[in-house]
């Protein structure tokens, strides 16, 4: 077992069930990459309430609350006590390899020969930056989501921000609250308001079976696998950050980045529409929402259905940006994220270097498992309470390949 954040604990726990033996090799303390790769201020766009594993939930006096990070590390700490999980924490996996007993996994702390082996190493390993990035003049400081800490980090002068999903927008409301002027480029984004009908939108997702959708049940999987993450953000006040809040903040919204020429960054001319379709299928998620309640009897017991202002979008918006007059001196790749596969030695990748496999289960590589990426079984999967489904499963199928039957 490969990772132990809360995915790979999960399947730890479920291991431990059907009495496999295993050991869990995380290069870390528990919970790394929430320890070292996060900045200061962010919390879960999850509702307290949602924050389960396998026989533990969450008894706090806040459930309606979203966990900072000390305290999403100390849930997934006392989670690993509680499991007892076999841990070697601290221990860095430098090669896995087929071998003639399954696979060689070799670590700076020594090596280990098993038929299976899970991953669970995050998908959040590496930013995932344009190569149009390199075209930044060498004056702007460059920086991505896994090296921001605060705004006082950053050199003084403009920002722009570059990706308006999660990361992107709260680091543009951050750092445009420290001073600075920021400046936002749009691409294809998902739209939600953090509150309707008086319930956290996730509430609704859970409860109207959305998270539930199964891979093998949608039109798209690899647009599913793909979809940018949902612009929310976990405040006690559980206020909307959309664009146009930014808008009335005073960050300015441009559309995306394109390619940069002779210091200036060109920006596409989509911003419009990709803002108008990200209403268009908020308002489609809303009314799903709106005939579920109505199905199910609950309109007295929610409040009444409405609908949210359109993005606001300057009538003519910009088409370049010049990025060497000075006003401007960083840029923050809010581009998304990909998995680290440099140590993985088995030829299970596709040509973009992206694991091919159904549902977590490694395709050509009997015996290897994944868990922990975003639609992996369930819209749910990359949620800290979607590890339970998909661990439960993907043991399943583990177990009946080394022959262990069921829990008793």
């Amino acid at each position: 077992m490969i990772g132990a954040g809360h995915a790979g604990l999960a399947v730890s726990h479920f291991l431990s069930q059907r009495s496999i033996d295993h050991i869990v090799v995380e290069r870390g303390e528990v919970a790394n990459t929430w320890r070292t790769e996060r900045w200061d201020s962010l919390r879960l766009l999850t509702p307290n309430w949602q924050s389960r594993l396998p026989g533990l939930e969450y008894d706090g006096d806040d459930p309606d609350g979203y966990m900072t990070m000390p305290e999403v590390i100390g849930f997934i700490d006392s989670y690993a006590k509680a499991t007892t999980a076999p841990l070697r924490t601290h221990t860095t996996v430098k090669s896995l390899r087929p071998n003639h007993d399954g696979y060689e996994v070799v670590t700076d702390d020594g090596t280990w020969s098993a038929p299976t082996v899970v991953l669970a190493t995050g998908g959040f390993n590496l930013a995932d930056i344009p190569a149009i990035a390199d075209d930044v003049p060498g004056s702007l400081e460059t920086v991505t989501p896994l090296q921001y800490r605060a705004p006082e980090r950053l050199p003084d002068g403009g920002v722009l921000v570059v990706g308006a999903s999660a990361t992107g927008i709260q680091i543009a409301e951050e750092v445009h609250a420290s001073g600075r002027p920021v400046t936002l480029s749009v691409g294809e984004h998902v739209r939600l308001p953090r509150v309707y009908r008086g319930k956290d939108i996730m509430w609704w997702l859970d409860r109207t079976g959305v998270l539930d959708e199964r891979w093998d049940e949608v039109d798209d999987l690899v647009r599913a696998r793909n979809i940018p993450s949902p612009q929310l953000v976990g405040t006690p006040e559980r206020r909307t950050l959309d664009l146009n809040a930014l808008t009335d903040q005073g960050v300015r919204l441009v559309g995306r980045v394109a390619g940069i020429v002779d210091g200036k960054a060109q920006l596409s001319g989509s911003l419009r529409n990709l803002c108008n379709l990200a209403d268009l299928k908020m308002d489609r998620l809303l009314g799903t929402i709106d005939d579920w309640v109505t199905e199910n009897g609950m309109e007295g017991e929610v409040d009444a259905p409405h609908r949210f202002i359109p993005t606001r979008v300057e009538e003519s918006p910009p088409i370049s940006l010049d990025l060497a007059d000075g006003a401007i001196s960083t840029v923050i790749w809010a581009t998304g994220f990909r998995p680290d596969y440099s140590w993985l030695h088995a030829r299970v990748l596709d040509r973009k270097g992206r694991l091919r496999h159904d549902a977590g289960v490694v395709t050509g590589a009997p015996g290897l498992y994944r868990i922990g990426l975003t639609m992996l079984r369930r819209r749910k999967s990359s949620f800290i309470h979607g590890a339970e489904d998909d661990a439960r499963d993907l043991i399943d199928h583990l177990a009946a390949y080394v022959g262990v039957g069921a829990p008793v």
